[in-house]
């Protein structure tokens, strides 16, 4: 099943964004919650926001940014998904967000696939604005998918989706804790 998420009717304030991602990073640190990430459109930005807090080194030991279909491979994608599904699909994001969860024996795992501004030409089912994304933990995988409107650059963009997933991390990682009280002590 994916689930059909909105985010802002325009464009995010970074501001706001980044201080979701201090609440986040806090949390996960203060229920000791390791999480990792394999990003293509965002291009690493969700690891990024998250290692701008401090002690964040205790929930994040590491991420991917696979940008190509052969990176999403060489790190756990299994091909098939890929030639099945398409690149930018809920199955490959739900792959890539296990293989990084795998990887790092990691509580949560992020992974995000999609296109932004303009048709990918290696890629066939690139549709602008279209992003999938999907959370893997203990309780299985949650996938995502989001219409981006219209953004001014690509920075924007990533902005956007990076509010997004946030809203959903939070979301999830209260959910977790409710369901998964020894993992969080």
């Amino acid at each position: 099943m994916v689930n059909e998420i909105c985010g802002a009717e325009d464009r995010v304030d970074e501001a706001h964004v980044r201080k979701q991602y201090e609440q986040l990073t806090r949390l996960l640190i203060e229920r000791s919650v390791c999480i990792t990430t394999m990003e293509s459109c965002t291009s690493g930005l969700i690891a990024s926001l998250i290692t701008d807090t401090e002690g964040s080194s205790a929930i994040l030991k590491g991420a991917f940014v696979t940008y190509s279909n052969e990176a999403k491979v060489q790190q756990g994608v299994p091909a098939q998904v890929i030639e099945t599904y398409g690149v930018y699909s809920a199955q490959t994001a739900a792959a890539m967000a296990e293989a990084c969860r795998s990887a790092y024996a990691a509580d949560f795992g992020v992974g995000v696939t999609g296109s932004f501004g303009n048709v990918d030409p290696n890629n066939a089912d690139s549709v602008p604005g279209e992003v999938y994304f999907a959370l893997s933990s203990d309780d299985g995988v949650n996938c995502y998918h989001c219409n981006v409107p219209e953004q001014t650059s690509r920075w924007a963009y990533k902005m956007y989706m990076a509010d997004v997933i946030a809203r959903s991390l939070l979301q999830h990682l209260r959910a977790f804790a409710h369901g998964s009280n020894d993992a969080l002590g």
